[in-house]
Order: structure tokens, then C-alpha cells, then sequence
């Protein structure tokens, strides 16, 4: 049994049995959630921007989970690399997405975040399930592997799951 952590920007999987995915301080940013049903497979990237364009390309090629665009494609990339059929039949989880040290909102880097994951994820066939996104409150996230099951946490807060 161990614990992949993941941080802003990173992303990674695990299909082993007792293993737990997690990442921390999920305020503008936007945990995505992929799960295979069929291999038990757990995919997890660390969205903290909406679009690749600001980038250059060696920050993308070493970071390209910070970004909507380029991060979900690299997440299921890796996911069949590790053996997984198609895409199309993973389960999507979206965490995050707040309003964090934006008290006017100038910005909206999370809601920014959360559309340009859902247009990605639509481009490729598939829809968030189940989501916590927006608030003002930054939440940690963790995803276990035998089950599924999601656990987000947020300091001064019950756990919850989605």
C-alpha cells in the first residue's frame, strides 16, 4: 500500500491494490479524476492553468499538467500506456475550482480553469460525473484505488466524498 503524491502540475496513476492518489492545495486549481472501471486504474492530474498558449514549450513539456489543454491528454496517454482500452469509458471527477485570494473576482482562474477542462473533456468524448468545483475554500483530495472512492478534505471541515 502506498501514496502517490501529486503536485500542482503533476499528474500520475496507479492501478495497485491499496494505493491511494493524492495532491494538496486545490484553490484556483482543478483536480481531474480519471477512473477505469474495467482495470481499476486511477489517473490524477494537477490543473493550475486554463491554456497552454502562455507557455513555452519546454515549460510544457516539463509541466504539462499545469494546463487544461495539455494536461488531461497527458494523463490519458500515460493511462493507456499502463493498460487501459479506451478513453471514452473512464469515469471523470472535477475537485477545485475556488476563488482564492481574488476577493473581486478580477481573474476567475478557477472558473476559467473549470470551463476549459469541460471543453477538453468534451472534445474527447466524455463529462465530468460527479463535481466539487468553485466556493471559496481550497481542498485537498485523495482517491483509493480498490474502491474509487474520493475523499476531499478542506481545513475547519468534515471529509466529504463525491
Amino acid at each position: 500500500m502506498g501514496t502517490l503524491l501529486l503536485g500542482i502540475g503533476e499528474y500520475g496513476t496507479s492501478n495497485t491494490p491499496g494505493d491511494v492518489v493524492k495532491t494538496f492545495s486545490l484553490g484556483s486549481s482543478i483536480a481531474v479524476l480519471l477512473l477505469d472501471p474495467k482495470t481499476r486504474m486511477v489517473g490524477v492530474v494537477h490543473i493550475a492553468l486554463p491554456d497552454s498558449s502562455i507557455a513555452t514549450p519546454d515549460e510544457i513539456s516539463i509541466k504539462a499538467g499545469r494546463f487544461a489543454d495539455t494536461g488531461i491528454i497527458a494523463l490519458i496517454e500515460e493511462m493507456k500506456s499502463k493498460g487501459i482500452d479506451k478513453h471514452e469509458d473512464l469515469m471523470v471527477k472535477l475537485v477545485g475550482g475556488a476563488i482564492i485570494m481574488d476577493a473581486n473576482n478580477t481573474f476567475n482562474i478557477g472558473k476559467r480553469n473549470a470551463l476549459s477542462i469541460k471543453k477538453c473533456l468534451w472534445e474527447l468524448g466524455l463529462g465530468a460525473r460527479q463535481e466539487d468545483l468553485g466556493g471559496t475554500i481550497s481542498r485537498s483530495v485523495s482517491v483509493f484505488v480498490d474502491t474509487g472512492k474520493v475523499i476531499i478534505q478542506s481545513p475547519g471541515k468534515a471529509d466529504w466524498s463525491i
